[in-house]
Order: C-alpha cells, then sequence, then structure tokens
C-alpha cells in the first residue's frame, strides 16, 4: 500500500484535567473521505486543531503527506485547506475579493491568483454573486465561500469540519456534489459532522470518537451489517409507555431496545420475523403501538448504538 495522507497514531491532547483525545490511531488513504463522528465533546475538533497544526498533541504521532505535524508544521500547512464550523470570510468584501486575499496570504504565485479565484466562483456556482459583498449571500452562499476559500491554495488535504452545519437541504446536497468532485480529483478529505446521513452519503471509512478514545473505525457498510440488517420502530405515543415496552422487550432479542422520546428501536437481523414476535409481546401486556415500521439500518442507528442516547 502507498503512503497515507493522514496518518495518526496515540494521539492525545489534555487540557487541563480533561483528557480530551486518549491514544487516537487511524489512517486516511489518498483520494478518500473519512468521517469522524462522535457526539458533542468527543474530540473531533480537537483532531481537526492538531492536524491542521493550530493545537500541539499531547502525546503520539500525526502526519499528514508524510510531514509531521509538530515537526513540519509550515510545509503541512502548505498541503492542507481548511474550513471550519463558522464561516471564515469578509463579510465587507466581495466573493472574489475574499478569494483573491486569500490566495495572497497563503502565497498562491500572484499570477495565479485571478485564474484560481474565477475557477472557485465557477466551480461553486459564485460567478454571479461573487461581485457582491458576502453580507449579502445567505447561508448557504457563505458556506459554500468559506469551502471555496479552503481551496484557494490547491491543496490535496482538506479538512472539513461540519461544513454543512445550518444549510438547507439544497444547498446541502450541492456541497456533497462538490466534495465528491474534488475526491474524484484526488483531493482526500477529513469530513466531521453531525449529520450521520452525510457520512453515510460521502465517506469511505468511518472513524466513531467517544470520550477522546476511537470506538469503531471500518467502512459505513460494515459497521451497518453489523447492528443488523433492519431496525424494527414502533411509537408508542407517550414516553412512558415507550420505556414500559423498552422494558418488557429487554432480554428477550439478541439487541437491546433504544428509546427517544415515544419511539422504541430495536436492531435485528430478521426484521419481519421478528417484528411479529415483538407485536405479540406487547400485546401480551396490552400495549398497542400507534405506528409500526421495519427498515434498513442506518449509520444514526450505529451511532447510537456505540455511543448511546447522548446528543
Amino acid at each position: 500500500m502507498g503512503q497515507a495522507a493522514i496518518s495518526v497514531t496515540g494521539l492525545s491532547k489534555r487540557f487541563g484535567t480533561v483528557m480530551a483525545l486518549d491514544s487516537v490511531d487511524f489512517e486516511v488513504p489518498p483520494g478518500t473521505v473519512l468521517g469522524l463522528l462522535g457526539p458533542n465533546g468527543a474530540g473531533k475538533t480537537t483532531a481537526i486543531r492538531i492536524l491542521t497544526t493550530i493545537v500541539r498533541p499531547s502525546a503520539g504521532h500525526a502526519e499528514v503527506l508524510g510531514h509531521d505535524v509538530v515537526r513540519e508544521a509550515a510545509t503541512v500547512r502548505v498541503l492542507i485547506g481548511l474550513a471550519g464550523q463558522y464561516a471564515a470570510v469578509d463579510s465587507n468584501l466581495t466573493g472574489r475579493e475574499n478569494l483573491r486575499m486569500i490566495g495572497r496570504l497563503t502565497h498562491v504565485r500572484r499570477s495565479r491568483i485571478r485564474a484560481r479565484a474565477a475557477e472557485l466562483l465557477e466551480q461553486f456556482d459564485l460567478t454571479t454573486a461573487g461581485e457582491r459583498p458576502v453580507r449579502t449571500y445567505s447561508g448557504g452562499m457563505r458556506r459554500r465561500l468559506d469551502v471555496a476559500a479552503a481551496l484557494v491554495p490547491d491543496a490535496p488535504v482538506l479538512f472539513l469540519d461540519e461544513p454543512t452545519t445550518g444549510l438547507d437541504p439544497h444547498s446541502r446536497n450541492a456541497l456533497w456534489d462538490m466534495i465528491r468532485h474534488l475526491v474524484d480529483g484526488g483531493t482526500t478529505v477529513l469530513l466531521t459532522t453531525q449529520y450521520l446521513e452525510e457520512a453515510d452519503q460521502l465517506a469511505h471509512r468511518v472513524v466513531v470518537i467517544d470520550r477522546g478514545r476511537v470506538i469503531a473505525d471500518d467502512t459505513p457498510a460494515r459497521l451497518k451489517a453489523h447492528l443488523g440488517s433492519a431496525v424494527i420502530e414502533f411509537d408508542m405515543g407517550k414516553a412512558e409507555r415507550a420505556l414500559w415496552a423498552a422494558e418488557l422487550l429487554r432480554g428477550h432479542f439478541a439487541e437491546s431496545p433504544r428509546t427517544d422520546a415515544s419511539r422504541v428501536r430495536l436492531a435485528s437481523r430478521d426484521g419481519s420475523r421478528q417484528l411479529l414476535d415483538v407485536l405479540r409481546l406487547l400485546d401480551a401486556h396490552g400495549l398497542v403501538p400507534i405506528t409500526v415500521a421495519v427498515r434498513e439500518a442506518s449509520l444514526d442507528d450505529v451511532f447510537l448504538q456505540l455511543t448511546g442516547d447522548r446528543s
């Protein structure tokens, strides 16, 4: 196998008494997307900040395209692009002016800056809007410009920290298409996201972090297959009835049921057949669901199974 685009070994970061990352290991092959998932506060953004040379690790080792993020930080910065959770563009400048300014700050050749800005405005469907101040942009346009800004140096490795937060579904889908296009062209992407569907759509591999530790590392398909082929989901109408139903089902099946307000979810490897057993057991105790569904397992189900119901 060739050299990994991103390599992380035993990476740890302590802030006072808080261990934000605890011996984290993972690799990202070139030209692929890694989805880095976890509950709020799990350590995802800390990992991004270390890999982009913003924060120094307390222990461990990380490389980007073979360059150490601590000892060769200046080299790493030339090789990466970063789009954080919040737009980093100047609202008073036009879109085109923002991209040209970033080109100068990242030492893109002066003869290349104008052409690169024009390319990115076209690629992100912002050519017309590029002459307007960014303060007049919609949220989706600002987010697209922010990702475009991360690409000005034409970096081979791109870090996207929750890039679609706050976007409407249309803008989110458009950004997904842009990310796929970049990866098809050879760009490596490390993506953190709160949207499990996003990781399912984009990631070749998923790493789940909880309390600073890696608790899963596999393809989305294998993670879902490990959970089961289907999920039985039913609505009991009230939270207390859902808790009662879950308690009745607990111990009768291979997986434990999980509740979310009035809904109960149960992973299953034989959804339709197991559904009959579930309904018989509930009926024997006078419990009748309002709605019942059997569906394919999703990354949302995997995430909840791994990390629990914490947000």
